[in-house]
């Protein structure tokens, strides 16, 4: 028999479709607080002990109490509830917690459902949600994160599972959404969530193996070590969740999921702060940076991911005018990702951002795209990789298959805070094939995400000169010119990127129409 929906204030609580409204908007709320709210209702007022909700929320998994503490407090975030506001959620001292406030609510119609789900793959496919960090030292939330990056990397090693790249996961991070939401919003059938609690030397690792359709807890388990064990907890993770999905898969296939970037914690824990600062993309943030992935460097030389990575800082530096001195970041450029492609020769981060900092900087299109196409081999689930591939096939001249490219990338990451990136390949590859309006279209997209990106505010105004939309093209050269003073026609060759001779010659005659001096 159904339960009929719950009110308390302007709240709607549909226990049966695990839905909470409130005037009618979805509230979004993690899927442990929401099972927490769904018994609080169903009990009506009455006392639920923490002993039932740990009992209920938690079936066959040893937690600590304090997990109740901290989705309840999520829940009444959700609810608005203040030092002046209405309490609904009562804590019972001694005996656990009460909804009160309740009256009954009329149904809720299907017209809430969102109507911007992505098709659920074929295949298994699953997201890899930011952990909580229990810690209660904010300065480890880089730790957790890397924690979650690695386990995505690792299950997404594995050909037949669609995996969402970190990016898009992240973008929940701190949020309280339902599960069922972010199945909707992904388009994914399974989702990973947990906990990382870090106190001293010693690390506890939580996590749990979801349905989006059902809500269904499908596995869930608690890994305690030591921090130098942290990598063999990160395989334990991805096994068992590989385990749960497809129960008769061999256990070589189980092996070949597992990575470890490097031996030395300390060189990862620079490289983890490096990828932290790389999201940031300012001028500052890049340089910091470069200095993290050096050190980790200097102290694991073999570490492949970290050459590849400092590679592509100094490929961000050259997009947005910020070289010092050409030659000797160029020289840089090759040596790290020569170094990336010994020690990671069978990493796929290393090879890809490698791959185009060599196109890109020291405009080997041709060296760029064998390694990227490595990583694509080693990956096929990376995001970033197909992002590359996109990028320097537009420069290759090969639009429609950069365009495929750069779709799978959006596909495999669909809210990835880098898709003004992606954006601004679709309007490169348009750019090289002639569709003017086209590029100029999708530079417009990448600049409402991202206003003060260099190197599409430029293609911005060459796709405007050459459609026929000079105001634009104007406008365009003025914001260029006030994020990098020092451009001109001369130098600009060093700046944008290793197109082809008739490619450079078109964009560079644009640029002077739309008003760039010499």
């Amino acid at each position: 028999m159904s339960a009929k929906p719950t009110g308390f204030g302007g709240f709607c609580l549909d226990i049966d479709r695990r839905e909470l409204f409130r005037d009618g908007v979805r509230v979004q709320l993690g899927s442990r607080a929401l099972d927490i709210l769904c018994m609080l209702a169903a009990a009506k007022g009455e006392i639920v002990s923490k002993d039932e909700l740990m009992r209920r929320v938690w079936p066959d998994v040893v937690v600590e109490d304090g997990n109740i503490q901290v989705h309840v407090s999520a829940i009444r975030k959700a609810l608005d509830e203040g030092k002046d506001a209405q309490t609904y959620v009562v804590t019972v001292p001694s005996r656990g917690y009460r909804l009160v406030g309740l009256q009954s609510a009329p149904s809720i119609g299907r017209s809430n459902e969102p109507q911007d789900a992505l098709t659920v793959p074929d295949k298994p496919s699953i997201a890899v949600l930011p952990f909580t960090n229990l810690s209660g030292d904010p300065d480890q939330e880089y730790f957790a994160d890397g924690i979650v990056e690695e386990i995505t990397t690792a299950l997404s090693r594995i050909r037949w599972l669609f995996v969402i790249a970190r990016n898009s996961s992240f973008t929940f991070k701190g949020r309280a959404v339902d599960v069922k939401e972010i199945g909707r919003q992904l388009g994914v059938r399974y989702v990973l969530e947990g906990s990382i609690r870090k106190a001293g030397n010693r690390v506890r690792v939580v996590g749990q193996l979801i349905d989006t359709r059902s809500g269904a807890y499908l596995w869930a388990d608690r890994f305690d070590g030591s921090l130098e064990d942290v990598f063999e907890l990160q395989d334990q993770i991805t096994a068992k969740v590989v385990g749960a999905i497809a129960p008769k898969m061999e256990q070589a296939e189980m092996e070949r999921a597992k990575r470890k970037p490097t031996e030395s914690l300390d060189a990862y824990d620079y490289y983890l702060r490096g990828i932290a600062s790389t999201y940031l993309g300012t001028k500052d943030a890049i340089a910091e940076a470069l200095a993290l992935f050096n050190k980790a460097i200097a102290r694991d030389p073999d570490f492949g991911a970290a050459h590849g990575m400092a590679a592509w800082c100094h490929l961000w530096r050259h997009v947005n005018g910020w070289t010092v001195s050409r030659s000797e970041e160029e020289a840089e450029t090759q040596y790290l990702v020569r170094r990336a492609v010994v020690a990671g020769k069978d990493d796929a981060v290393a090879l890809c951002f490698g791959g185009l900092a060599l196109a890109f900087v020291t405009n080997d299109c041709e060296s760029g795209i064998a390694l990227i196409e490595r990583a694509l081999a080693l990956n096929p689930n990376l995001a970033a990789a197909w992002n590359a591939s996109g990028w320097v096939k537009a420069f290759l001249g090969e639009t429609d298959l950069a365009i495929e490219h750069i779709q799978r990338a959006m596909r495999l990451s669909p809210l990835d805070p880098l898709m003004f990136v992606m954006y601004h390949v679709s309007a490169l590859a348009h750019f090289v094939a002639g569709r003017y309006s086209e590029a100029a279209l999708w530079a417009g997209k990448a600049l409402r995400e991202q206003p003060n990106f260099l190197a599409t505010i430029r293609l911005s105004a060459v796709s405007h000169t050459l459609s026929g939309q000079l105001d634009h093209a104007r406008n365009a050269i003025v914001r260029a010119r006030e994020l990098d003073p020092g451009m001109r026609l001369s130098n600009l060759k060093d700046r944008v990127g290793p197109f082809r001779p008739d490619d450079f010659s078109k964009y560079r005659e644009a640029l002077r129409i739309a008003g760039l001096s010499e």
